[in-house]
């Protein structure tokens, strides 16, 4: 029998989750190499603005979401790994108002450095989100890899009529966040120090399946979800495809216990630093310091849904209006 108190995971990687995603500004002149010259008719969301998957529509009533996610370790524990992974996948599908169908499993081990009880672990992990979401995990793809890293493609369904997507905010939408912000100051806080956020675990595992079918109940068609690229990444991404700016009124964004604190201390994962550098030729920041900004900007692991519109319990952070000359204004 192993202990897995025994192996750090965080240790066995140079970087953690989402916080690890290759630069927004990096990887948009990589993607734009690839636009179709003439997408098809049946393609309604492919990589043009980012969005959260793909949807290809198969009848008048029906349309398939594809996405795939995976990334390092974000915390010690295999088992708490594997689920917050398994649950950062999922949030793809909820984003764009569908429901996951079948997920496989992507998984990367250094074989000959973690055991492989370990990786059965992540695996599990896996496994009991996708029967909490009522999806069913079957098989998938593995690898022998110099960093451990875990995470799925999905496939769901969605109506067409009602997707939720990023190029459809319109000014007068208010802007509402259904989890609160700080979850990479405090991962990177963990891999540092080995201390545990129960808080910041239990948001990365709380699905966003209620969140997405809320914003269906309420007619709303703007969504998209916060993950690598922090809110502002993400809000930048939704403001320029909608060809709106967006408001955010700063102190009405809410943060895990903690984060400030972790962040002030200077625990602050480079991917953060990286999405501020992204948007700030694009942003009036007001008169919020540095740190605030940064903070805004920090780098989420499997965070919550950002919406253009109300949701019962989810706090309003900001709002949608004509397009002026920055893309984000922070008061």
């Amino acid at each position: 029998m192993i202990d897995p108190a025994d192996f750090r995971l965080t240790q066995y990687a140079h970087g953690g989750g989402c916080a690890c995603k290759i630069p927004p500004g990096e990887l948009e002149e990589t993607v734009s190499k690839l636009m179709p010259a003439t997408p098809g008719a049946d393609l309604l969301v492919g990589v043009e603005h980012g969005d959260d998957g793909a949807v290809v529509q198969v009848s008048p009533t029906m349309a398939v979401v594809v996405t795939a996610d995976f990334f390092t370790p974000v915390v010690d524990d295999a088992y708490t790994f594997g689920r917050i992974a398994a649950t950062n996948a999922l949030s793809d599908v909820y984003a764009m108002g569908g429901e996951p169908l079948v997920a496989v499993n992507l998984l990367g081990w250094p074989r000959d450095t973690l055991p492989a009880e370990l990786a059965g672990e992540v695996l599990r992990g896996g496994l009991d989100v996708g029967h909490a979401a009522s999806c069913h995990v079957a098989g998938g793809h593995s690898i022998d890899d110099p960093e451990p890293k875990y995470g799925m493609a999905v496939t769901g369904i969605v109506n067409p009529d009602t997707l939720l997507r990023i190029d459809a905010g319109k000014p007068g939408l208010p802007l509402s966040l259904t989890k609160p912000l700080g979850i990479g100051v405090l991962n990177a806080w963990h891999k540092a120090t080995g201390e545990v956020s129960e808080a910041a675990i239990e948001v990365m595992t709380t699905l966003n399946a209620v969140a997405g079918r809320q914003a269906l109940a309420a007619g709303i068609t703007c969504v998209t979800d916060i993950t690598g690229f922090g809110l502002l990444g993400h809000l930048f991404k939704l403001a320029r495809a909608s060809g709106v700016t967006a408001v955010i009124n700063h102190a009405a964004v809410p943060y895990i216990e903690g984060a400030r604190q972790v962040a002030q201390a200077g625990y602050l994962p480079g991917g953060s630093k990286r999405n501020l550098d992204w948007v700030r030729p694009h942003t009036d920041p007001g008169a919020v310091d540095e740190d605030e900004l940064l903070l805004l900007a920090d780098a989420q692991t499997s965070g919550g849904l950002l919406v253009a519109g109300e949701l019962p319990g989810a706090p309003v952070i900001g709002e949608l209006i004509p397009r002026g000359d920055a893309v984000l204004v922070i008061r």
